[in-house]
C-alpha cells in the first residue's frame, strides 16, 4: 500500500527524478513544462519514468492514463489520482 503524499511531495520527487536519472536542468522543471517539447524526453524516456514512478507509487499508471500525460503538472495530478484509491 502507498504512503500518501502531498502534491508538493510528488513534485519533489518527480524533479529529483528527472535531474538524477534524465540529466534535465532543475531550472526547466516547471507545472507546465511540456514533458516532450521543453524537456526533450522521448517515448522511451516516458516508459522510463513511468517505470520509476510505478517504484515510487507502488501502483502502475494505466496506459491510457499515461498517453493524456503531457506536462509536469499533468504527472503529478495523475499520481495524486493513483495514491487516493488506497
Amino acid at each position: 500500500m502507498s504512503n500518501k503524499y502531498t502534491k508538493e511531495e510528488i513534485f519533489d520527487k518527480l524533479k529529483s527524478i528527472l535531474v538524477d536519472d534524465f540529466e534535465i536542468d532543475e531550472d526547466m522543471i516547471k507545472p507546465d513544462a511540456n514533458l516532450f517539447e521543453d524537456l526533450e524526453l522521448d517515448s522511451i524516456d516516458a516508459v522510463d519514468l513511468a517505470v520509476k514512478l510505478q517504484i515510487f507509487t507502488e501502483k502502475k499508471i494505466s496506459p491510457e492514463n499515461f498517453k493524456q500525460i503531457k506536462t509536469i503538472d499533468d504527472v503529478v495530478l495523475a499520481i495524486e489520482e493513483l495514491i487516493k484509491e488506497d
